[in-house]
């Protein structure tokens, strides 16, 4: 399961440029997951975050 924590979210896009099939911005600018896949762009955009906001669980 791959969800991002919006408190912790600044919107720096990292994650929309590096996995833009897995997340996009919701409508206050925030990263959203629109597809709750793991996969090797998911985890690249993990490490990417730089407040850590995207959060895998297995």
């Amino acid at each position: 399961m791959v969800n991002v924590n919006k408190d912790l979210c600044i919107s720096c896009g990292s994650c929309v440029a590096i996995a833009p099939d897995n997340f996009d911005f919701d409508e206050e600018g925030l990263a959203e997951v629109k597809k709750d896949e793991l996969n090797d762009d998911v985890k690249e955009a993990a490490e990417a975050c730089p407040t850590e906001a995207i959060e895998i669980e297995d």
